[in-house]
């Protein structure tokens, strides 16, 4: 009987995992194939008037490039506001943006750091555009990327428009090779997703709103891009992913800080999730309800389910060589993980060891996030990652 329980709790990661990156994606492929094909959109007859929003605490290193960038956009200069939120910044971000005023670009300097939620917030009464556009200060969009981000909005039953990452940088220097695989896997999942419906979260990098949505007030620990997706379901609304909106994310160049990331990610999503969870209600929310938790609730429980199921596998090796052979392969795999979270930036690491080391962060990552949303414990103000140029 005891093997049994064992044995349930050791495949039931297994099974998540399948469902989640297999399963689900599969089942968004068969409903997508059933529906029918949206008709292809066409410029508006006049450019909406954007606003575009950048939150940046202490970086000089990255503004003047991101702001040159953003001047650079392929989309009507009379029709976009560019607003640099600085966080209390204490280095010489304000100064550079300051050099750009007389090509439109406004600064908004809060007193005191308050974290990325709550600079937005603060900035909503300075924000003209009918359609806010959301962006980090560290990664760049292409030129071209605009036009298709805003021309959705066309449609009036879309509120809220997610552009495509694509993690960049120098294969020889990347610390996390696993990075570059998720995030492609992750776009191609919020393609299925808006070909069935509605994705049910937005790229923190690069998204846009209208407005209307924008203006619901956030509570300033939670995630913002994730709850925008949300927001739009609660008005009627559809979110969705464009593939043409292409923004380049530089890839960590450390796994301990992209271990950092994940902690805090994770951890704000899982009380996005529950500020929200009504939308997990399927009787009032249908399809979306069972796309939200198959895309996040379903991963997540996934790093509440792997601690227990170590140490089933534990007690299985006692009387199953199979069992002794997973639990010898898993040690292996944790050794080169702790191997590579523990090398020196800049010190060269095998490819296995990087792939160990990402998958353990992932995983680690994830049991403290939940650690931190089941205590409560909210993070409103946190180091930005920083990033590769």
């Amino acid at each position: 009987m005891l093997g049994r329980i064992e044995l349930v709790v050791l495949l039931l990661p297994l099974g998540l995992y399948l469902y989640a990156y297999l399963g689900y994606p599969a089942l968004l492929i068969l409903i997508g194939r059933l529906r029918s094909r949206p008709a292809e959109l066409k410029d508006p007859a006049e450019w909406p008037l954007i606003s575009i929003v950048v939150p940046a605490y202490n970086e000089e290193r990255a503004i003047r490039r991101t702001v040159e960038s953003l001047l650079a956009l392929e989309y009507p200069a009379d029709r976009r506001q560019i607003l640099v939120i600085s966080d209390a910044s204490s280095d010489r971000t304000d100064d550079i943006v300051r050099e750009f005023a007389a090509a439109g670009v406004e600064l908004l300097r809060l007193p005191e750091r308050s974290g990325k939620t709550a600079a937005e917030n603060a900035a909503l009464p300075l924000l003209r555009g009918s359609i806010v556009v959301n962006t980090d200060a560290t990664i760049r969009i292409l030129p071209s990327a605009m036009k298709p981000l805003i021309r959705v909005f066309v449609d009036p039953a879309i509120g809220v428009a997610s552009g495509r990452d694509v993690s960049v940088g120098d294969l020889a220097d990347e610390a996390s090779l696993g990075e570059s695989g998720y995030v492609g896997y992750e776009m191609w999942v919020r393609s299925l997703e808006t070909m069935v419906g509605s994705i049910v979260g937005a790229s923190g990098c690069f998204y846009a709103i209208r407005r209307t949505l924008h203006a619901n007030l956030v509570p300033a620990a939670l995630s913002r891009d994730f709850a925008s997706a949300l927001t739009a379901r609660e008005h009627g609304l559809r979110a969705v992913s464009v593939d043409e909106a292409v923004c380049l994310v530089p890839r960590a160049t450390s796994l301990r800080r992209e271990y950092t990331r994940k902690i805090r990610t994770m951890a704000r999503g899982l009380e996005t999730l529950w500020f929200k969870r009504h939308l997990l209600n399927p009787v009032h929310h249908g399809r979306f309800a069972w796309m939200l938790a198959s895309h996040k609730l379903a991963r997540w429980l996934i790093f509440l389910a792997v601690p227990p199921a170590v140490v089933a596998l534990v007690f299985l090796s006692f009387d199953s060589v199979i069992a002794a052979g997973l639990l010898g392969l898993t040690a292996v795999g944790m050794v080169l993980g702790l191997v590579a979270l523990n090398t020196p930036e800049g010190r060269p690491v095998s490819r296995l060891s990087r792939l160990c080391g990402f998958v353990l962060a992932t995983h680690v990552a994830g049991f403290l996030a939940w650690t931190k949303a089941l205590r409560g414990e909210l993070n409103p103000i946190w180091e930005p990652t920083r990033r590769s140029a």
